[in-house]
């Protein structure tokens, strides 16, 4: 019996579709090789973020398609990753492909612990990531990050990040002096993160990710102006109704400044008792998922309040959050990074609904 030809296995590819692109993967330009030898047929796969959450169910799918055909005895998928240039253009950051903006509608509900939770988890999963620290009243990402006493080095007119963590890493911070307060209005503060993103050398970068203020004021909203290239925006927020409330005003702004939410992360979502396993909703649980629903923005997921993060961040230990936590405290955050991932592909692709907002 015969095998089948390679124009075969690829007319049969067609009818495998990304789960979250919803087109098939030759139109998408994902099939980078197939061969067909006696029977066995080899494929390669090139995803579009190396922290696809759905490469499992790809693989059976394009397992059981060309199966499908007369002749097949054997099925190799082989994948690799490209990450895809955002809708939005980054012509001002040569090389960078994505930013994507972490905000919060208050302080206080760990909105740079998620933003490096979002950048290591990138960079562990085999991408190109950047941290720009935004935040320049209160830049802890040195901090979190096991680099406060780091300087940056200058070449020529450019500044070089700090690397930490696989991450290339820039903050106000590294230019301080130890309890140093940056006492600037708003225009100042414009200037200074304008410089951050354009005379430091980046280099290629498949996301930047930028830790911007909380709230919904002149500083947020000045540098989010000042960025006009996001990819979009992911906002952190607590169960609490006053926490969620002000998570309702973040997306709003960005969708008034027509940067779409890529999602919304619940932190402290909810605690478990190291000793008996016991499961405490301590600040509600569950609001940021429903708001989402009814803001109609993706709900990413959830953060478990959990003493072990707080030691990572203060002991800036980043990578401990996907090697020191217990098995579903890893999964959950592992889950979010995969998942803001897919929305960045989304947006790549032109997939994702492009929001409006309307003032009367």
């Amino acid at each position: 019996m015969s095998g089948p030809t390679k124009e075969q296995v690829i007319q049969q590819l067609r009818k495998v579709h990304d789960p979250e692109l919803h087109k098939d993967l030759v139109s998408l330009d994902m099939i980078k090789h197939v061969s067909v030898a006696e029977g066995t047929v080899n494929v390669h796969v090139e995803l579009t973020t190396p922290a696809c959450p759905m490469k499992g169910q790809i693989s059976d799918d394009v397992r059981a398609a060309v199966q499908a055909l007369e002749g097949v005895r054997e099925v190799n998928v082989e994948f690799s990753a490209r990450v895809r240039q955002a809708a939005r253009s980054t012509a001002d950051l040569p090389g960078v492909k994505n930013v994507l903006a972490v905000g919060a509608g208050k302080g206080g509900v760990g909105k740079s612990s998620a933003a490096v939770m979002l950048a290591v988890g990138l960079a562990r999963e085999g991408a190109l990531v950047g941290l720009l620290d935004a935040d320049i009243y209160g830049p802890s990402i040195p901090t979190m990050m096991g680099v406060p006493d780091a300087r940056p080095e200058v070449s020529g007119e450019a500044m070089l990040p700090v690397t930490a963590s696989g991450v290339k890493l820039v903050s106000i911070g590294f230019l301080l002096q130890p309890e140093q307060a940056v006492v600037w209005r708003g225009p100042m503060v414009h200037g200074a993160v304008t410089q951050f993103l354009q005379q430091v050398e980046w280099g290629e970068l498949d996301y930047l990710v930028v830790d911007l203020p909380p709230g919904t004021g002149d500083v947020p909203l000045t540098l989010a102006q000042a960025i006009p290239f996001l990819s979009g925006a992911v906002i952190i927020c607590t169960p609490q109704d006053v926490a969620l409330a002000d998570a309702r005003r973040a997306v709003r702004m960005y969708e008034q400044l027509k940067v779409g939410c890529l999602g919304i992360i619940e932190n402290m979502s909810y605690y478990i008792c190291p000793k008996c396993g016991n499961r405490d909703e301590i600040f509600a649980h569950g609001g940021a998922k429903v708001a989402a629903r009814e803001m109609g923005v993706p709900f990413l997921g959830s953060i478990p309040l959990n003493g072990q993060l707080r030691q990572f961040a203060d002991g800036g230990t980043p990578e401990k959050y996907f090697t020191g936590t217990d098995e579903k405290v890893r999964e959950a955050i592992e889950g979010i990074v995969r998942a803001t991932a897919a929305q960045v592909s989304l947006r790549s692709a032109g997939q994702a609904d492009q929001p409006t907002l309307s003032i009367e």
